[in-house]
């Protein structure tokens, strides 16, 4: 290996890291001055790797991270898709709404996907017009009839090259289903965790990178996990809230009121696009949800 070689790791499991490096795949753990800060890699981060003084390969440098999550640890996130079900399980557009505001924080895409769609069409359409308002992404998809997927197939052979994306939602929506659609090489298990991740008796969930693309696109395989928790969530000001609802970031600046809370004031630009139809009523109380959230909140805890 040269010195000062670059990669990035795709798996990390009790303390004994895999990095991609151009030259292929090697293992290493990291130096141990990092016990020292409060910095631990996470699978995605961009590494330098040089040899110790007895010529084992070591992670010597983090290079600067994008964003970070805590659960699952993952770094340096491009894209989130954001998947629900039309029905069984009903979906639940607050949550989804708040998932959405975490990762636009996190300087993260979120792309919606309506699943089984079969099961209720006026509803999938519906939750399609929400989000395709708020300027997102969306796909309206069965896996059981394979409506839409050849649709999502070619963003992802398009979007994904080069970036690390990871899927998001609820029990039962249809996570695994789909992911083995879209990666049927990847063998992930339906209804259970994917066998071609190692979990410990006693450690927390591995997270793995799997190259699905050309060009180092990666998705991380995260079966499992219902919400993003990240170390920078609901610690934001309240003045930033209107920067994570896209299509009421685009009214900044047109309200009657300098400093017009987007809630309830007379010439609000936002409250004239809700009544209009051009923003999602749900979308705008989520808003008012956080709004009142981030409102009561401690200004310690902040």
């Amino acid at each position: 290996m040269a010195d000062n070689a670059t990669g990035r790791i795709i798996k990390g499991v009790g303390g004994l890291y895999t990095v991609r490096l151009d030259s292929g795949d090697i293992q290493c753990r990291a130096r141990g001055s990092f016990r020292h800060t409060n910095i631990t890699p996470l699978v995605g981060d961009v590494v330098k790797i040089e040899a110790d003084d007895k010529g084992n390969s070591v992670i010597d440098e983090i290079l600067d991270r994008k964003n970070s999550l805590i659960r699952p640890p993952l770094a340096n996130i491009d894209y989130v898709f954001v998947t629900m079900a039309a029905a069984s399980p009903k979906p639940m557009l607050d949550m989804t709404d708040k998932l959405c505001a975490i990762l636009e924080h996190n300087g993260i895409t979120p792309i919606i996907v309506i699943g089984k769609c079969e099961l209720d069409r006026e509803a999938a359409q519906n939750i399609k017009d929400v989000y395709s308002k708020a300027g997102y992404e969306v796909f309206v998809l069965s896996c059981e009839t394979g409506e839409g997927i050849d649709e999502i197939k070619e963003f992802v052979s398009v979007s994904l090259s080069g970036k690390i994306s990871a899927f998001a939602g609820a029990s039962g929506v249809g996570k695994s289903t789909l992911m083995n659609k879209l990666f049927p090489e990847l063998e992930l298990g339906t209804g259970e965790v994917s066998r071609k991740v190692e979990r410990g008796k006693h450690t927390t969930r591995t997270v793995t990178l799997f190259e699905v693309c050309s060009g180092g696109g990666y998705l991380a395989d995260t079966p499992g996990f219902s919400m993003l928790d990240f170390d920078r969530f609901d610690f934001f000001d309240i003045e930033n809230l209107p920067n994570v609802f896209p299509e009421i970031h685009e009214c900044v600046g047109l309200c009657r009121y300098t400093k017009c809370s987007h809630t309830k004031e007379d010439g609000c630009a936002v409250l004239k696009k809700v009544r209009s139809g051009q923003m999602a009523k749900s979308r705008h109380d989520s808003y008012i949800e956080l709004y009142n959230t981030l409102k009561n909140k401690p200004k310690w805890n902040k």
